[in-house]
């Protein structure tokens, strides 16, 4: 146990074993399996409907297996190292918001939280981190030409900033792993930081939300075992990336010269960037269009890629690897002034996320999309009968891939025998059929898009 100790007290080693026991207890103690078992057994299913990526009923409490992942390694590091008092009671406090959180996001999975309880729930658990333990934003550090914030208004705008990315990274939860995969991507952002920082506790925090999620995605993108992470997970996640970020403004605050970071608030807003930028995005469109911002709808970036004919994977791996780019931009931009690094990151990002918006990449869509409906209009065509089904067609719009057995329904026909003419006939009046309902589907999709 002393050598454990003293190879713990290493901060980089810390990190390391962190990350890999919360991946262990993820995949190793048939954590996920059971979870997925009971809901099975319970009937704890998130059932496929008209906006659903799924169209078989899947589990929705993967969220659970992160918390439980999360905690009993924090608690096992903890219980390890020599945390002083301050952070003890740091780790209580975030311990108390994620139980309300994760209560929360499973009453919300199972039976439905209304938006207002929801939004009461997500602003007990902020406050009880950002009141009890100071975790806010106490300075600008000149941005916008603000500097250091009066504690009321320091505490109302963090609370803002807790709250809006808990929301944001909900919102992107709308295809398999990309959630997760955002949220690993800045977690170990902020991991590095901290470790430049030399900060003990919150490294142990993004090292292990790491580790967990890890563990988590090989279920979420599994084909046979799969598992959502439900609003109990976004929540969570979500959560502690806002408390990652608004730690790292608060640690690299009253960080020595020799490791504090330059222009840390442009680098936060980089390494929260995608799901801040899409949810900021979709807000205006529904408001553009005189409807709830919490209203839903299919507007988000990720769909405009399923759209584009990409899977959950290849729109996720895209939006990742354009996060990381915004963040290396930002890191690059460091030295620049404060101002001009926020334009310039603001305007990398922009054009990274609206980039699938382009006319070039939707006539790119729109052949993938037209080969595939060759397949379904070819495959729903018999000598006698042609019945095209326009349902298959709405699923590839919105990335979902469409079996090529089941892409339309057939009708068993009996063949009949025949002479030569008339089997050359039919032949012409079936490859008329398939011209005449492909240029049908096509109208219909290009009236659709």
């Amino acid at each position: 146990m002393t050598i454990l100790r003293e190879l713990i007290a290493d901060i980089h080693l810390l990190g390391l074993f962190a990350l890999v026991a919360a991946f262990i207890i993820s995949t190793r103690f048939y954590l996920y399996p059971n979870i997925i078992s009971i809901s099975k057994i319970k009937g704890l299913m998130d059932a496929p409907g008209e906006r659903k990526m799924h169209s078989t009923q899947t589990p929705t409490l993967g969220g659970l297996g992160v918390f439980i992942a999360f905690s009993l390694t924090i608690i096992i590091f903890g219980a390890m190292s020599n945390l002083v008092q301050a952070d003890l009671i740091k780790l209580l406090s975030l311990f108390g918001s994620l139980i309300i959180l994760v209560f929360l996001g499973i009453k919300d999975d199972l039976i439905s939280v209304s938006p207002k309880g929801k939004f009461l729930g997500q602003l007990v658990a902020v406050m009880n981190v950002v009141v009890l333990t100071d975790i806010r934003i106490e300075n600008f550090e000149g941005l916008l030409g603000l500097g250091e914030l009066p504690y009321l208004v320091s505490v109302v705008y963090s609370v803002f900033v807790f709250v809006l990315v808990i929301n944001a990274l909900n919102l992107i939860d709308g295809i398999d792993g990309l959630a997760a995969s955002i949220a690993i991507l800045s977690s170990t952002s902020f991991g590095v930081l901290f470790l430049i920082n030399e900060n003990y506790l919150m490294s142990l925090v993004s090292a292990i939300l790491v580790g967990a999620l890890i563990g988590f995605l090989r279920y979420n993108l599994s084909s046979n075992k799969k598992i959502f992470m439900g609003d109990c997970g976004s929540m969570l996640t979500g959560f502690l990336l806002a408390y990652q970020g608004i730690g790292f403004l608060t640690v690299n605050e009253i960080a020595q010269p020799l490791n504090k970071v330059p222009n840390a608030p442009v680098l936060l807003l980089a390494i929260l960037s995608y799901p801040l930028f899409d949810l900021l995005r979709v807000f205006a469109i529904r408001i553009k269009q005189k409807r709830s911002p919490f209203s839903a709808d299919s507007n988000h970036i990720h769909h405009r890629l399923l759209r584009l004919g990409l899977d959950h994977k290849k729109a996720t791996l895209v939006l990742c690897l354009c996060n990381a780019a915004v963040i290396i931009f930002a890191i690059l931009s460091i030295s620049l002034n404060i101002h001009l690094a926020l334009l310039a990151t603001v305007v990398m990002g922009a054009t990274l996320y609206l980039l699938p918006f382009l006319k070039v990449f939707e006539l790119a869509g729109v052949e993938k999309l037209a080969e595939k409906v060759e397949v379904v209009v070819e495959d729903s065509v018999t000598k006698d009968t042609f019945e095209f089904n326009m349902k298959p067609l709405n699923y590839l719009q919105e990335g979902i891939k469409v079996d090529k057995k089941g892409a339309a329904e057939k009708e068993n026909v009996t063949s009949t025998t025949g002479d030569t003419i008339q089997d050359q006939r039919r032949e012409e009046i079936r490859k008329k059929r398939i011209s005449n309902k492909r240029s049908a589907a096509f109208r219909k999709l290009a009236q659709k898009r």
